[in-house]
């Protein structure tokens, strides 16, 4: 059975909720529910008429749902925000948290296949009813298409070898889990870095299943929409393609390319960064290790 208790620390959880500048009659969403750490500190500084919505695709995380009357819990993924704040009357909202990547329960339960520590089914999907798992990635795509994941989403330099390593040896037999994906991959795996480039490949196949970069473009292209003006938005990113993305897009409303310029040179900016880019202290990462690579940015909507 799982336990709120499984669901550890929530990572930077002063610094993200202080960074939405809560108004307690306010209406705010935490899209990334987990555990409900973060949502549960939103909810300490709302007053009676204050209103918290929270989005999880993970069933396991409806475990953890907070009996009270202004909460809602919707199980469903963020890329939906804009349609269920629509569906419950909400049309705009003060504030609006992420943080993105994988909770720590889902790489402490061993048969969700997250984790490089377990021998697991290669699954990875953070919604149990997803169609595509690692194991479809693995064992389906083509050689050119694994070699685009492991290169655009692991940073891999060896990706093309590794997708034709990968090819070829499910030509004898299906790669079912971890140990057969690691065996496999054994040569690209020298012994003091192995766990490094392994975690990259583990992070460019998992954000390949869950559509990861996708989903954070149409979220936040929605968040601009839903927030009304002097709205805040806190993202918490872990790994670099994450943050250049927020980074961006707080800076210009525009994931590539630059935005037009009008006759003065000057463009129109959505958001203005609150304060400078937040990451944890040494004691929070000795107390929690996720919270090592985490990124944390705050806007406001202009």
């Amino acid at each position: 059975m799982t336990t709120k208790m499984e669901y550890h620390n929530p990572v930077l959880l002063k610094e993200t909720v202080d960074g939405l500048n809560i108004r307690p009659d306010g209406v705010y969403v935490d899209v990334t529910f987990g555990g409900g750490g973060h949502s549960r500190e939103i909810m300490s500084r709302l007053g009676s008429n204050g209103k918290l919505f929270a989005f999880d695709q993970d069933l396991d995380a409806l475990k953890n749902a907070i009996d009270d009357e202004r909460f809602t819990l919707i199980n469903e993924n963020f890329r939906f925000i804009k349609r269920f704040m629509r569906f419950h009357g909400i049309k705009q909202v003060d504030g609006i948290l992420a943080d993105l990547g994988v909770s720590s329960h889902q790489f402490d339960v061993a048969e969700r296949g997250f984790s490089t520590r377990f021998d697991a089914e290669l699954d990875m999907r953070m919604n149990q009813k997803g169609e595509i798992s690692a194991y479809h990635v693995v064992n389906d795509y083509d050689e050119q298409d694994i070699a685009r994941v492991l290169f655009d989403y692991g940073e891999l330099k060896n990706a093309r070898a590794m997708a034709n390593v990968i090819v070829t040896a499910r030509k004898d037999k299906e790669i079912r889990n971890s140990e057969e994906l690691k065996k496999v991959l054994a040569k690209f795996l020298p012994g003091h870095k192995s766990n490094k480039i392994l975690a990259q490949i583990y992070q460019a196949i998992r954000i390949e299943v869950n559509q990861e970069m996708d989903v954070l473009k149409e979220f936040l292209e929605q968040s601009l929409e839903i927030l009304k003006p002097g709205g805040r938005l806190s993202v918490i990113s872990y790994h670099s393609l994450e943050d250049r993305l927020v980074k961006r897009f707080i800076r210009n409303g525009m994931f590539e390319g630059e935005p037009e310029r009008d006759f003065f040179g000057n463009f129109e900016v959505p958001f203005k960064s609150i304060g400078k880019l937040i990451v944890p202290t040494e004691e929070e990462i000795a107390i929690n290790n996720r919270a090592r690579s985490a990124k944390l940015r705050i806007a406001e909507k202009l």
